[in-house]
């Protein structure tokens, strides 16, 4: 049962009212779209947790939304919290052809980061921009602060769950840390989160359409280019935090064909396939 069909009266917050299950299921799950399911949880600890467990049973196409998450999960196993119904707190279960290389799955939480800026651009009236590997920026107050971030997950049975976080309504006064931002701090047209989740999935089901098409080839496809395009890292001199604890300083000069970040440094030309990024100089 979701969280639309049964009132909470624990929620006494009218800005942010529930999700409607309803009607985003009648927008998006539909003969031939992507999306196969969509149910709307009042709380849960962890939906991309939640999404992986029941994946044997389900079809491409699942999507799992939170009013709120106790237990959210970023990369690093870094917490994300923020109060009830005031952000998007989303997975979805993607099973992409076993033609489409391994290697080039890698490009599902980029292409996720290019799917829901584009669509907040149109739904939201904003700009967001991108932060390898899978950060979304907002522009508050003329400095650059995180909204939102992405994580995927492999599944027992090969698939694969992307979940994604976008703070909508959170207030000043309700910001985890001083270098968060939301959409409404932002300056968003809108924070009626059905709009933007509709907005959203549709871009996400667009981009996805496209990679698989074209066998998920980053270039073919129009991925790499458009990550690159609304990648704010790109041209900042960046520390680059890696596995192990050793670091990487040069200037972030390229997304490679693996959708690794290609570092100019004092020592040549390094590409970097996981880490923290620090951005240490504006463009």
């Amino acid at each position: 049962m979701t969280s639309s069909d049964v009132p909470d009266n624990r929620w006494s917050d009218l800005e942010r009212p529930p999700l409607n299950a309803t009607a985003l299921r009648r927008a998006l799950v539909r003969p031939g779209s992507l999306w196969t399911s969509l149910d709307v949880v009042a709380s849960t600890g962890s939906t991309n947790s939640d999404l992986r467990e029941r994946a044997a049973g389900l079809d491409e196409g699942a999507v799992l939304v939170a009013e709120e998450q106790s237990a959210a999960r970023g990369r690093l196993d870094r917490v994300w919290s923020a109060p009830a119904r005031s952000g998007l707190f989303v997975s979805v279960l993607l099973r992409p052809s076993p033609r489409i290389p391994a290697e080039r799955w890698g490009w599902l939480p980029l292409l996720t980061g290019v799917a829901v800026a584009a669509g907040l651009s149109r739904a939201a009236g904003i700009d967001t921009a991108l932060k390898w590997p899978n950060d979304l920026l907002v522009t508050v107050e003329g400095a650059e602060r995180k909204a939102g971030g992405i994580l995927a997950e492999r599944t027992a049975d090969g698939a694969v769950v992307i979940g994604f976080g976008l703070n909508v309504s959170l207030r000043a006064e309700e910001l985890p840390v001083p270098t968060a931002g939301s959409l409404a701090l932002a300056g968003a047209v809108t924070t009626d989160r059905d709009p933007l989740l509709r907005a959203v999935l549709r871009s996400l089901e667009q981009w996805y359409g496209e990679w698989r098409a074209a066998d998920g080839d980053p270039a073919a496809s129009r991925l790499q280019e458009a990550y690159a395009a609304g990648c704010s890292t790109l041209g900042r001199t960046v520390r680059a935090e890696l596995p192990g604890g050793a670091s990487l300083t040069g200037e972030a000069v390229a997304v490679d064909g693996d959708g690794r970040l290609v570092l100019a440094t004092e020592n040549g030309v390094q590409p970097v396939g996981a880490g923290d990024i620090v951005h240490l100089r504006p463009v």
